[in-house]
């Protein structure tokens, strides 16, 4: 594991040359913030990178989709709401939606102690909930994407419709799941927490993702199935739109 960490600190310079590019031609699509790392881990509160690029989005008008585990969002939300009203929407979505800013929490079990193995360092799940009912206290679009959910371990009918229920109970507007994939070095480190604390499971998992990146068509297609009944059962939107 690596015990260093690299800032981006030009970041926001390249950002915009990029969004300053999107704007002239009007491609006013969707920005992510959080698809490959979490854009609010503890050393942006001294960097503030995030928080820069933030600005620069405001600045264009751009749309943006926050996906995250931390309470630090919280500290922007002042740029954020300034987004939420000020971004310019692509215009296939007009129709569909009428929030700029997306919120966006991740899960991949709701129980403090299984989080600790596999989410060592961040936020612990009742953080997350905490920080979900304070930004949709601030009035924001929110939701809980419970993803990846870890088979055998957190994939449960039981577990899902926990999920499902805590998200009606803090008023998540929506919800989404997804299953587990491995890729490369997370799928030998997975593996090695696996061996080590659910060393029964090892079979199952080998079983399930074979040759593969990712679970079996039929495990997908069923986790998917009791995630949207399970949204019905409790009357929460299941996805964003």
């Amino acid at each position: 594991m690596a015990e260093t960490l690299s800032v981006k600190i030009n970041a926001p310079a390249l950002f915009e040359r990029q969004l300053r590019a999107r704007m002239r031609k009007k491609e006013y699509g969707f920005i992510a913030l959080s698809s490959s790392t979490e854009a609010w881990q503890q050393i942006e509160e001294r960097y503030q990178v995030t928080r820069k690029c933030l600005e620069i989005i405001l600045r264009f008008k751009f749309p943006v989709h926050c996906a995250t585990k931390s309470p630090l969002i919280l500290r922007d939300l002042d740029l954020l709401k300034e987004i939420d009203k000020e971004a310019i929407l692509p215009q296939d979505l007009k129709d569909k939606l009428n929030h700029g800013a997306l919120i966006t929490f991740s899960f991949s079990t709701l129980d403090e102690e299984i989080a600790k193995i596999f989410e060592p360092g961040a936020p612990t799940p009742s953080k997350r909930l905490e920080t979900l009912k304070k930004v949709k206290d601030e009035g924001f679009y929110a939701g809980i994407a419970f993803i990846p959910v870890l088979p055998f371990i957190s994939d449960s009918y039981e577990q899902l419709d926990e999920m499902i229920k805590t998200a009606k109970d803090v008023n998540a507007d929506y919800v989404f799941v997804g299953a587990l994939t491995l890729f490369g070095i997370g799928k030998k480190l997975y593996y090695k927490v696996i061996e080590k604390r659910f060393p029964d499971l090892i079979t199952k998992y080998r079983k399930l993702f074979r040759i593969f990146s990712y679970p079996s068509k039929e495990y997908q297609a069923r986790l998917e199935s009791i995630a949207k009944k399970l949204c019905e059962k409790y009357n929460v939107k299941y996805q964003i739109l």
